[in-house]
């Protein structure tokens, strides 16, 4: 189902998602409440999902849709990037966020990403928050976590795959989806975006190269 408050916007993602073999578009809606709506009565795989809606806000109808339908992935795809947004649409259930200005093949990968289980933040996004933020108590925050631990939650903040983490650190997938599990246990979290998130609110970079310097 594709949410957005621009019937051009909705046009152009219907022709580029309704292209892929197997993929349909089910349903459009442009405001909180036809969205939340159409979800009950098509209950979507995925749901790209705007922010600013005419009636309201995306991440209140992304709460809603997943509330009710917690099958349903949801991926922010808007202009804003802004932290405060990030962590708002991630704590009300999205499992992506993905900026308007990506490349069609790669919003095509972001709904794969999700449909298999996984998530995803725009790397782009993920750069910004680590720039705006800095106040943490980082040692306390990552305290848990074994040093191969922290490289595997390095990389999955700059969206990388498992096979990719596999690959950049020379292990096996089913070892990094290991990690990966047992990173998310100690942290409390409950997937991948979480885990961004978390590692950006208490600059994981910082504190790696406060560890490198020590």
């Amino acid at each position: 189902m594709i949410v957005d408050d621009h019937e051009v916007v909705r046009l152009g993602l219907r022709n580029l998602l309704a292209r892929r073999e197997g993929w349909e578009v089910v349903a459009e809606a442009g405001t909180v409440i036809e969205s939340i709506q159409l979800a009950d009565e098509y209950t979507p795989d995925v749901v790209v999902m705007d922010i600013r809606l005419a009636d309201g806000s995306g991440i209140d109808a992304c709460r809603e849709i997943v509330k009710r339908h917690p099958d349903t992935k949801v991926i922010v795809l808007t202009s804003f990037a802004e932290d405060d947004l990030l962590f708002n649409a991630i704590a009300a259930g999205a499992v992506g966020y993905v900026l308007k200005q990506v490349g069609n093949d790669d919003l095509v990968r972001a709904i794969e990403t999700v449909v298999r289980g996984d998530a995803l933040l725009d790397p782009s996004v993920t750069g910004q928050v680590l720039a705006k933020l800095r106040s943490s108590t980082r040692s306390e925050a990552f305290a848990n976590l074994t040093d191969q631990e922290l490289r595997v939650l390095s990389l999955i903040t700059k969206g990388k795959t498992n096979k990719e983490i596999a690959a950049e650190l020379y292990l096996g997938e089913g070892t990094v989806r290991n990690y990966v599990s047992n990173i998310l246990d100690k942290l409390g979290l409950s997937n991948r975006a979480e885990a961004t998130a978390y590692a950006v609110r208490h600059n994981l970079d910082e504190y790696l190269a406060s560890l490198e310097n020590n």
